[in-house]
């Protein structure tokens, strides 16, 4: 089945409150608008159905590439893998790192890539690959897969972003690249608190004649008639959420105090909290950074204090995803840049390694409890199944329902596919 052809059909309720009904309306007007107005309608109508069915994305981004001796693929039996130990998990056959062991009790529910491999071993270079699935070029600023995801699904009428990234730290490989600044994320540095300036400064109605009164102002005409319009579907947009009620989807003191134990006291663990909240209320990607993992010295005292921060998180995110009956239609991704050299430095470290790593991903339709590739015995050579960025892209995008072929137009009018190459790994569907 070629990646034009794919097409979702999956027509269960959702956490939208969508019906098989709706969906076959949806589909029949699709058809109807496919025969007057063509391809572009069809694509519409596409959206419009995924959108229903609720699919979302959430990103655990490992910031400075994390180990994948001390991660996901672990070298006991090899002077390569130091003094970092494996433990079975809940699938036989399949091993982690001594230093995930709540994640090796969902192994079920993960696939692990483990034969993830490319040339990029620079920081900028690498992030802004496995953030866009292109090299970063001067001539154009690609969309981050965050932005496309959102372009692509996102509801427009929705009073929250489609596009949210959790954790601080700005990066120019976040944002809507040529697609605009309206798919770029909305950025929740401290996941306890609300955005930075969501809060009205003075009561509801004169905040509404303020923005009047910038609406007038705006229109009497401008030297740069697109950028005032681009600022003003913002500001709309903006104040629109700033004004909703589901504003309370950032205060995570509505969640129960158990539920809030489950993810764990830490800043990553809260920002998983709120990505499932996003998730459930309606957010289609949702970003949650954790680093430092550049693990130059002290990579394995390092590396399993980062574990302990990613662990629990990613753990009972997946559970609470199945729990309330949205891991089928969220994929959740948990990567970063590169890996680490399997020979420990001097320093007790690793250095940047993009030749062999592994990510690891759940829910979304992937079938769980299993490795797809593999890495030689030093870990130094992927032996099985490699897979590349686009690879991984191509397959993320499918995943989602949404074809990695479709082109957007840049602003000087090239169209730009999704993914340029790569192949759908299949067996993560298989």
């Amino acid at each position: 089945m070629s990646d034009r052809s794919f097409v979702t059909t999956d027509l269960t309720p959702t956490r939208r409150g969508w019906h098989r009904r709706d969906v076959l309306r949806s589909a029949a007007m699709g058809i109807a608008g496919a025969g007057l107005f063509g391809w572009q309608a069809t694509l519409a109508a596409n959206a419009a159905t995924l959108r229903r069915q609720g699919k979302a994305c959430i990103l655990l981004w490992m910031q400075g590439g994390p180990s994948q001796l001390e991660t996901f693929d672990p070298k006991p039996e090899h002077a390569n893998g130091g003094e970092t130990r494996a433990i079975e998990t809940n699938v036989s056959g399949i091993r982690l790192s001594e230093n995930l062991p709540q994640l090796a009790r969902r192994m079920d529910k993960v696939a692990l890539l483990r034969g993830m491999t490319g040339k990029e071993g620079s920081h900028p270079r690498a992030s802004f690959l496995m953030h866009t699935g292109y090299l970063p070029t001067a001539a154009l600023r690609y969309p981050t897969l965050g932005a496309n995801v959102a372009h692509q699904l996102g509801d427009p009428t929705a009073e929250l972003p489609s596009f949210v990234r959790i954790g601080r730290g700005a990066r120019a490989d976040s944002g809507g690249g040529y697609l605009g600044v309206k798919f770029d994320p909305l950025v929740v540095a401290d996941p306890t608190t609300p955005p930075e300036n969501t809060a009205p400064t003075t009561e509801t109605a004169r905040f509404r004649r303020r923005l009047s009164l910038v609406e007038q102002l705006e229109s009497t005409g401008s030297a740069h008639p697109r950028g005032m319009a681009d600022h003003r579907e913002l500001l709309g947009r903006a104040s629109t959420m700033i004004l909703s009620p589901s504003m309370s989807v950032f205060d995570l003191e509505r969640e129960s105090e158990a539920d809030r134990e489950a993810y764990g006291d830490t800043d990553f663990g809260r920002g998983c909290l709120l990505a499932r909240r996003l998730v459930e209320s309606g957010v289609t990607f949702v970003e949650v950074g954790l680093g430092n993992w550049d693990t130059h010295q002290d990579n394995f005292e390092k590396s399993r204090e980062l574990c302990g921060q990613l662990d629990q998180p990613f753990a009972r995110l997946i559970e609470d995803l199945e729990q309330r009956g949205l891991l089928e239609s969220t994929l959740v991704l948990c990567m970063g840049e590169f890996g680490r050299t399997p020979k420990i430095n001097p320093r007790g470290g690793r250095d940047h390694f993009p030749r062999a790593f592994s990510t690891a991903i759940a829910g979304g339709g992937v079938r769980g409890g299993q490795v797809i590739g593999g890495t030689d015995d030093s870990g130094s050579e992927v032996i099985d199944r490699p897979v590349e960025a686009a690879d991984l892209f191509r397959s993320v995008y499918r995943l989602l329902g949404i074809d990695p072929d479709h082109e957007n137009m840049s602003g000087v009018g090239r169209p730009i596919p999704l993914v340029t190459g790569g192949e759908f790994v299949q067996e993560l569907v298989s």
